[in-house]
Parts: C-alpha cells; structure tokens; sequence
C-alpha cells in the first residue's frame, strides 16, 4: 500500500519570537521589590529572571519599540520565509502586550506583506508552548519551526512538540554566536 503522506503536502507554521530574536531594543522591564529597591531588566535578563512574591513589574517600554536594532541573521530568515510561504503560517508570537508597534517595525524595515503578530501579554514560557500547540492541535499544523532567544521558551515549547506526531525544528537563537538548534 502506497503512503497517503506521499501525497499529502505539511502544513507548515513558522513562529518566531520578537525581542531579541528579530530586533535589539532599548525597552526595559522596571522592577520593585518587595524591600522598595527598584531595577531594570533587558529583554534577556527578564528571560532568565526568577521573580520573588513581591516584585512588582513594569512593563510600560513595551508598548513601543524604542531604539530597535534589527538582528539581520534572523530577519533574513524570516524574509526568506515570508516570501517562501507567501506569509501563510507565519507569526510572531510575543510575550508583549502590544502588537502594533511590532506591525509598524516590521514595515519600517521592509516587510510589504502581511505578518500575523501574537501579543500573549505574558512571559510564562508556557504560555507560548500552548499557543503552538493550540495551532497544532485545532488548526492542523504538522511541521513546526519556532525561534526564541529565552532558554525557557526553547524548552517549555520542546517539550510540548516531543509529544507530538509532527515535523519540528526549535532554534535558540544566541547573541553574538552562530544560530544553534537542537531538535
């Protein structure tokens, strides 16, 4: 018997991350502490924080793109991308609140056609696990490519595609080092 998968084409979803996969910003996270000390974190340092009960954040820089600085290894990727799949599939899955100032980059930098942007307004790397899963899951995807530069976004998404019966591919992408990934 001839495989059905011969003749039936993937449906690909292609997802990256926008703080510091596609774009370097000067946009901050405030925070206070329990104790009335206050801090800032970049994009990074938030990725890799451990909040305490009584931080109190501020997430205020990230209604706008401030100073970006576009990370061309990855953009170009996702050109590619774009202009390969004529846009379908492909989305840029934030743990921003805001969405349009996302839109606006992206079309200040040269993106003509249309690229779907998802404001999760959460940092909880389950968060963006369970988006793509609902994609997998409701919408039929069934060859995954996700790009994120926060270690915990990397494995929570991961380990949600292990139990899954797809094609898939997760990049971490890594400042000032060659793009890694494992799979």
């Amino acid at each position: 018997m001839i495989s059905r998968g011969l003749f039936v084409e993937s449906k690909k979803l292609r997802v990256f991350d926008f703080d510091d996969t596609l774009v370097k910003t000067k946009s901050f996270i405030y925070v206070t502490h329990g104790n009335g000390k206050k801090s800032k974190l970049t994009p990074g340092e938030y990725a890799i924080y451990s909040p305490k009960e009584d931080d109190v954040f501020d997430y205020t820089d990230f209604q706008q793109v401030q100073n970006p600085t576009e990370i061309r290894r990855i953009t170009s990727i996702l050109r590619r991308i774009m202009k390969s799949s004529k846009g379908e599939g492909v989305y840029i899955l934030t743990a921003r609140e805001a969405y349009k100032p996302i839109i606006q980059y992206l079309k200040d930098i040269g993106f003509t056609r249309k690229i779907y942007v998802v404001a999760l307004a959460s940092a909880d790397p389950r968060d963006k696990a369970k988006w793509i899963e609902k994609m997998v899951d409701e919408k039929g995807y069934d060859d995954v490519y996700f790009a994120d530069d926060s270690e915990k976004n990397v494995v929570a998404v991961k380990k949600m595609l292990r139990k899954k019966d797809i094609k898939w591919r997760v990049q971490h992408i890594k400042e000032g080092k060659n793009i890694k990934y494992r799979t």
